[in-house]
């Protein structure tokens, strides 16, 4: 269990969050606060607009695509996950948790929100906005690309791991296409022709729908068979 000291967290909560790891249903569990309208509604503006932008990034970079609220720190985790874990190279401060659910990720391990209203008092955050900015979408980057490498390259090799970079390739194919013809229109004062516009469209469109169905095979592939019973059944 992990229960910050700031008096957010209300610790009745506490079952709530091992029940699914207790019960065989989750190899961690973490506090939701976007479950609940009327928590959301308590909650300080930035806080709410900071931790949207960061749940997209965090879907994104660990492929949970499940979750929501990632820098919750309400969690609770199954032993063998913790295991797992490699804790001397988990990011420090306000990046941890999001740094653990990349790295739970790699060991595919089962993920579960937890409904919670947060109770904020009078106490200041810590955490600064301008860093934020600055730290949280880079570490997010470099996890983004550190997961695609296992999970699509070294560990596995599937239709996703060609969809991904044809329809990067065509799809920057098609952008600097149509900007060099764009660009000759306008220098020429000649329109382009019919053949050179279709040189450049047809590429952005079948590099866009290899890239949807990237995403489209990344959403489904979400753990949802907990890595702890897997270990007892073996």
């Amino acid at each position: 269990m992990k229960l910050d000291g700031d008096g957010q967290m209300d610790p009745a909560l506490i079952k709530d969050l091992i029940a699914p790891i207790v019960t065989g249903r989750a190899d961690y569990t973490k506090g939701d606060r976007f479950d609940s309208l009327t928590g959301l509604s308590k909650m300080p503006g930035i806080r709410l607009f900071g931790n949207a932008g960061l749940t997209l990034l965090t879907k994104i970079s660990t492929g949970y695509w499940n979750i929501t609220d990632p820098t919750n720190g309400y969690t609770a985790i199954h032993r063998d996950a913790l295991k797992a874990l490699p804790l001397a190279m988990l990011s420090k401060r306000f990046f941890f948790e999001s740094d653990i659910l990349f790295r739970l990720s790699i060991y595919r391990a089962v993920v579960w929100d937890v409904p919670m209203v947060a109770r904020y008092g009078t106490e200041k955050s810590n955490l600064s906005i301008v860093k934020t900015l600055w730290e949280f979408p880079w570490k997010h980057f470099k996890n983004f690309h550190k997961r695609l490498f296992y999970n699509y390259y070294l560990r596995d090799i599937s239709a996703a791991s060609i969809e991904l970079p044809l329809g990067m390739l065509l799809w920057w194919f098609g952008v600097f296409s149509g900007l060099g013809a764009l660009n000759s229109s306008l220098t020429n004062g000649i329109a382009a022709s019919t053949g050179t516009v279709m040189i450049a469209v047809v590429p952005l469109i079948l590099g866009f729908q290899l890239l949807l169905a990237f995403v489209s095979h990344d959403v489904s592939a979400v753990p949802t068979r907990p890595k702890h019973r897997q270990n007892l059944e073996w």
